[in-house]
């Protein structure tokens, strides 16, 4: 994690650690090649680096859709993004986002398969430490045993949002002693707060290695994991502590970076808005040691990447930018022809546009690439010539975690087909995303004017943040405002927080999540089915939800393995 990297790549379950020994043949019996035994890995030094081990593995370490950027699972499932380029191409995900995969699809095991590696890998951290050496001191115990519990809850919080109940399984469970007989017939919420209790109490407020998780880090996910639940006062007590005390791993009080764009950009990794981030490195040797998942995901033909386009903004997210009196338009009347967007859909690459002059939130183009205004520091985007299929994804493109001109030298890897890999973190939380979490907690016990405080702290920094072409102009007409006025009633607070977080964090792999939540998941993606489909008819046409597709389904070949006595597939698969 920049100076806390993972050089193992093998699943370090026990059953791969053992090494046995007979009495009479002893000489025979020689560990293969790279194998490390026991009492090896029960060092200090073993420890720790089956701990990175357990880190290393949150990325998703090249599966695409494993990792926590959640960008199908979370943004094209929320309407945020359309999956975009040939229709041919990635076709597992096309049946995810129209909400007509099954269970023998393709991607279904992607999640499943990386969480449950990162369990395994911190399970076998926590039995090694039963048999620690005489090396490890009881802190050093405490401190291994704090961060191997956490990264399990957050391997166990990404299964419980995707899939409901999946088996729960502990370091006292492993190969051949039971774990093949694990049901999932129990509610993981229990075991995952448990764990990041535990983290809370043993964690230090900072660590000498910023890649590793502090205190803060861990009330902030404990207090999310309450807000899922629905346990507001919970959640309330512990958001306050982090905005008012909370300090990142390196030291930093927590805050708003100033400039929001400032945030994505590898030089200022480990900022004081980071309150936990996947360390992505470039140059290791490794490319699933950087951002393996977003390779597919930048524009197409001659911008950074080079390809695919898999990852476009949708024009409901889009439009949902337009603002009146510098206000988000909460009465979704942004997709309406009167407010909605221009784009340059169907306009000729060579022909004469003119961007949008209506009043739009700033955050806009510092999340989505449009045509005629500056792409980071490439050049302005060219449009149709950076898509492509545009009938098929939209004219827009993705901004967030693309990396500038300027990044090449330190933040890519170019030891790939393509230069995608980037050496940027990818943030988990965020302390905007605290801020607007703690506004909801807020409105829901009662205190509407502290949830406004929050929200208000959000957007000023968005008021700060208006793009500029290099000869200093505005880059489009940017009208944002606070709300001066308290809101009238919780509804509208809610409203309005809701809202806050699609614009302060798209693209980010929040969105369907926090529908599936709030309970306004059908609602919603019918409203952005109704427009964009009409858009995109051949990528889109007839797709709809049902509440069917509100958790993944068990990957069929877990069920087949173990038997439908023991796995129990969601209900509609």
């Amino acid at each position: 994690m920049k100076n806390f990297k993972l050089k193992i790549g093998a699943l370090l379950a026990s059953t791969a650690m053992m090494v046995a020994v007979s009495c009479s043949e002893e000489f025979l019996e020689i560990p293969p090649v790279g194998q490390l035994s026991e009492s090896q890995l029960s060092t200090l030094a073993g420890l720790d680096a089956s701990l990175i081990a357990v880190y290393s593995q949150v990325n998703g370490r090249a599966n695409r859709l494993g990792s926590p950027s959640n960008w199908v699972w979370g943004s094209i499932r929320g309407g945020e993004a359309n999956k975009g380029t040939d229709p041919g191409d990635f076709s597992t995900i096309n049946p995810i986002q129209r909400f007509e995969n099954n269970a023998a699809g393709g991607e279904m095991g992607s999640k499943y398969n990386v969480c449950y590696e990162g369990i395994a890998r911190a399970n076998s951290v926590l039995r090694l430490l039963a048999k620690a050496g005489p090396d490890v001191t009881e802190a050093d115990k405490i401190r291994i045993t704090a961060q191997a519990k956490f990264l399990r809850a957050h391997f166990y919080f990404e299964l419980a949002r995707d899939y409901n109940q999946t088996p729960y399984v502990d370091e006292t469970v492993d190969y051949g002693s039971g774990l093949e007989d694990v049901k999932n017939d129990k509610p993981l919420w229990p075991f995952i707060e448990k764990d990041l209790q535990d983290a809370v109490k043993d964690l230090p407020a900072t660590q000498a290695q910023v890649g590793r998780v502090n205190v803060w880090a861990a009330k902030a996910y404990l207090a999310k994991v309450y807000l899922y639940q629905k346990k507001y006062a919970e959640a309330k007590t512990l958001f306050t502590d982090v905005i008012t005390n909370g300090v990142t791993s390196n030291n930093k009080k927590y805050g708003l970076v100033p400039y929001y764009d400032d945030m994505f950009r590898g030089a200022n990794d480990n900022h004081e808005e980071s309150v936990w981030a996947y360390q992505s490195a470039a140059g290791t040797g490794s490319v699933n040691n950087a951002n393996p998942e977003f390779d597919l995901n930048f524009p197409y033909n001659g911008g950074p990447g080079g390809c695919c386009g898999f990852f476009q903004p949708s024009f409901t997210f889009v439009n949902a930018f337009r603002t009146a009196n510098g206000l988000p338009l909460l009465d979704k009347s942004y997709n309406s022809a009167a407010n909605e967007v221009k784009s340059d859909m169907g306009v000729a690459s060579n022909a004469a546009f003119t961007p949008d002059a209506g009043p739009l939130d700033p955050r806009l183009d510092h999340t989505v690439g449009r045509r005629g205004l500056p792409y980071l520091d490439w050049q302005d985007h060219p449009g149709n010539a950076w898509i492509r299929n545009q009938p098929n994804g939209g004219p827009y493109t993705p901004k967030k975690y693309v990396y500038q001109v300027a990044e090449k030298a330190n933040f890519l890897d170019n030891s790939s087909w393509t230069p995608g890999y980037t050496g940027i973190n990818y943030m988990i939380i965020r302390f905007a995303d605290v801020l607007l979490m703690a506004a909801e907690a807020e409105i829901e016990t009662g205190g509407l004017e502290k949830a406004r405080e929050y929200v208000n702290m959000v957007r000023t920094r968005a008021m700060n943040s208006k793009l500029k072409r290099a000869d200093g102009t505005m880059a489009a007409n940017y009208v944002i405002n606070t709300y001066s006025s308290p809101w009238a009633s919780a509804d509208v607070a809610r409203s309005a927080v809701r809202m806050e977080r699609l614009l302060e964090l798209g693209m980010e792999g929040h969105r369907f999540y926090d529908l599936q939540r709030w309970g306004t998941v059908q609602a919603e993606l019918d409203f952005y089915f109704a427009y964009d489909a009409a858009k995109l008819p051949a990528a889109l046409g007839g797709a709809k939800y049902t509440d069917k597709y509100k958790w993944v389904p068990i990957p069929q070949d877990q069920i087949d393995l173990v038997g439908s006595d023991i796995l129990t597939q969601n209900p509609g698969f």
